[in-house]
């Protein structure tokens, strides 16, 4: 299980929902994926950035959290989802 955070250069919210989740203390590493050099993502994401999710072993996306959200809600949805 992977945490991503789907983003784009240039994008203060999701500067801001890094710092969020890094303000938190977990140790699971969240990857940063760029959504504009893939048109699949930019077509699923691109108005909706940033949104923090989590792959599964496949790749494939098991849950979401989009934006907007504060400490708490991130904090809850992560603990749901087993992230430590």
């Amino acid at each position: 299980m992977t945490l991503v955070l789907f983003s784009t250069e240039g994008c203060h919210l999701c500067e801001q929902a890094w710092a969020l989740y890094q303000s938190l203390g977990y140790q699971t590493p969240l990857n940063s994926q760029d959504i504009a050099f893939d048109d699949t993502l930019f077509e699923r994401y691109g108005v909706t950035i940033p949104v923090i999710a989590i792959r599964d072993q496949s790749g494939a996306v098991r849950a979401e959290l989009g934006w907007p959200f504060d400490h708490t809600q991130l904090q809850a949805w992560l603990t749901q989802h087993g992230i430590d």
